[in-house]
């Protein structure tokens, strides 16, 4: 039994001599988890799927799949993995069913066992009815639950899913989210997915890799990543006019307090649930009357600007990165 499903040891991978995409890379997932590559187009991201994969060999450093080197032993990593790539790949003039028989045959999966598997993932997926219509009367999340079912048809232990969800609507990017995490909790599946959507990251990955320039800045679970960059904020306002700024200031667990021009108070806090009431009760034993007063945890949008200097939607990207964007928005548009 191995002690990983997937080992990156210092992957680096460099284009035309100088060109490094991704640099010094290191990480380990363990079986049946969900690990997010969290970035913006551009990052790296991709390319580093692609050396897991085996579509690129590394310039430099070794990976793993399950205990075999994606170069030494490229043929049995190929054998334990599924990868739904970023653009639509299914053919738009075969149906459904047909887009997963041919993508067992590529397998070498014999035919009387690939039909019952197809049947079986097409169920899975909700496209069951859809079976026998071509993928180009498909909707984009009809195309993108047919690609999941083509990724699992070899009945991998390891799924690679390069952002999932890009193009969808946010009812169907919800829709995907709740497959996904089906197939880890139904079939124990060891999962590799890159994504640019913070909330696709939260919601589904149980530790998070956040990449910025072919690197990795810092990684962890979304929660100690969220705590890693420090408090609480609350937002509170009084009635009166009076500026109550050291009042707060001397609360327990209140690191920092900021007054607006609109008599607002911005507060940096640990724990705010406990000290939210402790702060109105010291307001009114001072004869202040709260009006307003909200709190929001730290987000992985703070955590991306904290690591990186910059918010993840400030990120420039590359013109290949915009070009296959473009492409699968177009396909998950008709």
């Amino acid at each position: 039994m191995v002690e990983y499903a997937i080992v990156a040891e210092n992957l680096t991978k460099m284009f035309n001599g100088n060109i490094v995409a991704v640099d010094n890379v290191s990480f380990k997932v363990n079986e049946g988890e969900i690990f997010g590559l969290l970035g913006p187009n551009g990052a790296g991201k991709t390319t580093t799927i692609n050396m897991l994969t085996t579509v690129l060999k590394p310039t430099k450093g070794r990976a793993s799949i399950l205990g075999y080197d994606v170069v030494k032993n490229a043929s049995m990593v190929r054998r334990l993995i599924g990868v739904v790539p970023q653009e639509y790949t299914a053919d738009e003039d075969l149906t459904g069913f047909e887009n997963l028989i041919l993508c067992g045959d590529l397998y070498g999966i014999p035919r009387d066992v690939s039909k019952k598997l197809a049947i079986e993932l097409l169920e899975l997926m909700e496209l069951t009815k859809f079976k026998d219509k071509k993928v180009e009367t498909y909707s984009g999340g009809m195309r993108r639950r047919l690609e999941l079912a083509c990724g699992l048809i070899n009945r991998p232990r390891v799924l690679f899913l390069d952002e999932p969800t890009l193009g969808l609507d946010v009812q169907t990017r919800s829709a995907i989210w709740n497959y996904i995490k089906k197939l880890k909790e139904e079939y124990n599946i060891t999962i590799l997915m890159t994504t640019h959507y913070m909330e696709e990251a939260d919601s589904l990955c149980d530790r998070i890799a956040i990449i910025d320039h072919g690197k990795i800045v810092v990684s962890g679970t979304p929660e100690e990543l969220k705590n890693s960059v420090g408090s609480d904020v609350m937002e509170i306002m009084i009635r009166e006019k009076e500026d109550v700024t050291e009042i707060i200031e001397n609360i327990t667990y209140v690191k920092e307090v900021h007054r607006r021009d609109d008599g607002s108070y911005i507060v940096k806090l640990e724990d705010g649930e406990t000290v939210a009431p402790m702060i109105i009760e010291n307001l009114r034993r001072n004869g202040y009357h709260v009006i307003k007063l909200s709190i929001s945890k730290p987000t992985l949008d703070e955590v991306f600007l904290t690591y990186t200097g910059r918010a993840l939607r400030d990120s420039e990207e590359g013109r290949e990165a915009i070009l296959s964007q473009r492409i699968t928005l177009k396909k998950a548009r008709r």
